[in-house]
């Protein structure tokens, strides 16, 4: 089965007066077609694993594969819009990719109607919403036909209104055999349409397994908050 594959990855940052540890002989696998929820307090290690594996950041050692291109979305995911309109923005990928002009076109106009901008595309970009701001950034990781989509805190400053519209976008994904990577705190938002559950704490990897073992854990031991403790199922954990 093809997989992200992430062995004995270790990273440090020299700070000002000490080295510190940001990841710490992580290993993981995450499968094709999965949707993996990594969660782990402010700088556990989250946004520096998901760079690693999205190629942005290089490991001090151990390995990160993936068995295709890996998308990051940004948690503020207007700092990735190059466009002056939708359009402009969605074909920035593929043009730079060198796809031909029909399998652009075609590309392009596919993902606009899988995130339902189609009707936006000649509308600019800075009028967008926060939650189509973050569709935007997930068509044009589809319109560069990218299997694996890493989403870096999607629901940041988004209202109900924008986190369903985020959630139906991944359960779309999911559809699609898309592998889709969430990391996030909100457990309460997104746990429910999980297949995979990931805690880090402080650099390291505490939790391994399915959302249904991992919320029998004591998650407060590595300050997250307990999504159940407001809901009463795992299928209650998304917001939609």
């Amino acid at each position: 089965m093809n997989s992200i594959k992430v062995q004995n990855l270790s990273k440090s940052f020299e700070g000002f007066d000490k080295t510190k540890n940001a990841l710490l002989d992580v290993s993981l696998t995450i499968n094709e077609g999965e949707c993996a929820v990594i969660s782990g307090e402010n700088g556990s290690g989250k946004t520096v694993l998901t760079s690693i594996i999205a190629g942005l950041e290089k490991a001090d050692s151990g390995t990160a594969t993936s068995f295709g291109q890996v998308g990051l979305v940004f948690q503020e995911a207007e700092t990735q819009i190059l466009g002056e309109t939708v359009l402009e923005d969605v074909e920035f990928g593929p043009k730079n990719l060198g796809f031909s002009p029909d399998q652009l076109n075609q590309s392009v106009q596919d993902a606009l109607a899988f995130t339902g901008l189609l009707d936006k595309k000649n509308e600019a970009t800075h009028f967008l919403s926060g939650g189509q701001k973050r569709r935007l950034a997930i068509a044009c990781m589809l319109a560069m036909q990218t299997p694996v989509i890493i989403l870096d805190e999607p629901y940041a400053n988004l209202d109900y209104g924008g986190v369903k519209q985020v959630n139906s976008l991944i359960e779309s994904l999911k559809a699609h055999n898309k592998t889709v990577i969430i990391v996030t705190h909100e457990l309460e938002k997104c746990l429910g349409m999980a297949d995979h559950f990931i805690v880090l704490f402080q650099g390291k990897k505490v939790f391994d397994g399915t959302p249904s073992e991992g919320l029998k854990q004591n998650l407060s031991q590595w300050n997250i908050r307990n999504p159940l403790a407001r809901y009463d199922k795992l299928n209650d954990l998304i917001w939609k």
